[in-house]
């Protein structure tokens, strides 16, 4: 139960972000995702978020995003440009995702310093899950589509991989 109501406060949170408005205003626009689309390539991102070179907003990242990692909930969020990264324990990031050289890029910069997620690339995403490469320890982590403010159904729980 203890870890339900963990994962509805990072899923509170990360809804907050993406009600935060980027000066577009509120028009109710949902994004949608092509199945099975794969994003970039198989090389590791760079370990330099300095100057992210994001150009554009990807409408196939848009959303909330959660996972697990070491006994944590994460969520990633994102909302135009903008994306923030919420994990229980007090981690909070925040920065841009989008296009970058033909790639779907994520560099964040942690209020706490962690560079665990500083920056990732976009392996592959969906209208469910999408897969981040990050160039710090954390390595690949796969993330599941939250909608409509519910958890999505099989989020493993922490401890699970």
């Amino acid at each position: 139960m203890r870890i339900a109501a963990l994962a509805a406060a990072g899923l509170v949170g990360a809804l907050t972000l993406t009600a935060c408005g980027s000066g577009a205003g509120d028009d109710g626009h949902t994004a949608t995702a092509t199945p099975s689309s794969t994003v970039g390539g198989g090389a590791a991102p760079s370990s330099s978020a300095a100057g992210s070179g994001v150009t554009g907003a990807s409408d196939k990242l848009q959303g909330s995003w959660l996972t697990t990692s070491g006994g944590t909930i994460v969520a990633l969020v994102i909302n135009g440009k903008q994306a923030g990264i919420f994990a229980t324990g007090g981690t909070v990031c925040s920065g841009t995702a989008g296009a970058e050289s033909g790639m779907q890029m994520i560099h964040l910069t942690c209020s706490k310093g962690s560079k665990d997620r500083s920056t990732g690339m976009v392996d592959s995403v969906d209208g469910k899950s999408m897969k981040v490469t990050w160039s710090g320890k954390v390595g690949q982590e796969t993330y599941t589509k939250a909608e409509g403010g519910k958890l999505p159904s099989g989020l493993p729980s922490p401890g699970q991989r």
